[in-house]
């Protein structure tokens, strides 16, 4: 059977004119080498979950990007960060919420799925627990991105709560994922994030709420979004996809488009997702923003990274 894995690295505005050359150079050769390590898992025979947690892991690596290093402060100023991984084979997921201080919080959501009852820890004590599992601590400092307080500054000045991509002056970052199939047909997915610039410290967005902005299932699919994610969570966007390829009938394509082209902006909700057809292994990366930093690979070695 075939493999396939698709990753990126958020969606919104992304002018032209506010990403420089440098910086888009710096995006794609994170998506490119984040795709290779999840795809050197596939084409060994390794499974969708740990293919999707080490294209993740790259990802949030990449102070491009808005995960792990590189994501933005909360209205206190502190960097708290969410993450959610799901397998499609049993539907087993873990995620955890507003974690800080580790190094990959995909991680810690994956020792959440195998180490706990639970499904989603929050705060203080999920840092503790995962910790406690094995999950790697690092400091503030080895999470701070000069860009990102002066984005936090900006947004804080303007008393808004923002996706970096909708500042004017901000050079484009997202929320990070991935999904897979892997050669025995199981499919996974993965998505880490930073949140909003001058949320509330409390605030969860949709990255780890299993079936808003995380979802995978052997029967259907798999997806990762990004974007807004109060209209994410209200829509129930990635297992949404799942229920209109189930039970509507609909192939991945069609099911991805209808989300994210008709019932999100209903919402008011902009962004997109990526996801992968369990049974076919095809791939769709919608967006009805500006741009999406996303990227694919199959087995065929047909690769394919793009931004608008």
């Amino acid at each position: 059977m075939t493999h396939s894995i698709a990753v990126h690295g958020g969606a919104g505005l992304i002018r032209r004119h506010a990403l420089s050359p440098a910086r888009e150079q710096e995006a794609r050769d994170a998506l490119h080498e984040a795709l290779q390590a999840g795809d050197r898992v596939l084409a060994a025979g390794g499974d969708a979950v740990e293919a999707v947690l080490r294209a993740v892991c790259v990802l949030e690596d990449a102070p491009v990007f808005n995960a792990g290093r590189g994501a933005v402060f909360a209205a206190d100023g502190t960097i708290r960060m969410d993450a959610a991984v799901m397998s499609g084979a049993d539907r087993s997921a873990g995620a955890v919420g507003a974690v800080q201080r580790l190094r990959h919080p995909i991680r810690a959501a994956d020792l959440v799925r195998r180490t706990t009852p639970h499904v989603l820890l929050v705060g203080a004590d999920a840092e503790e627990r995962v910790v406690a599992a094995g999950a790697e601590r690092c400091t503030d400092e080895e999470l701070f991105v000069q860009e990102r307080w002066d984005h936090f500054v900006r947004a804080r000045a303007e008393g808004r709560v923002a996706l970096d991509h909708d500042l004017d002056d901000a050079e484009p970052k997202g929320t990070v994922g991935a999904v897979a199939r892997d050669a025995h047909g199981h499919v996974a997915a993965a998505t880490s994030t930073g949140g909003l610039a001058n949320k509330h410290p409390a605030r969860v967005g949709d990255t780890p709420i299993v079936g808003a902005g995380t979802w995978a299932w052997d029967h259907t699919c798999a997806v990762s979004a990004t974007g807004h994610g109060e209209a994410m969570m209200r829509c129930c966007a990635a297992a949404r996809v799942s229920a209109l390829m189930e039970l509507a009938g609909l192939d991945l394509a069609a099911a991805t488009a209808r989300v994210v082209h008709e019932e999100l902006p209903l919402l008011g909700g902009t962004g997109g997702l990526i996801a992968v057809d369990a049974r076919t292994g095809r791939i769709a990366l919608p967006f009805n923003s500006g741009g999406m930093y996303r990227g694919s690979l199959d087995t065929e070695g047909n690769l394919h990274i793009a931004i608008w």
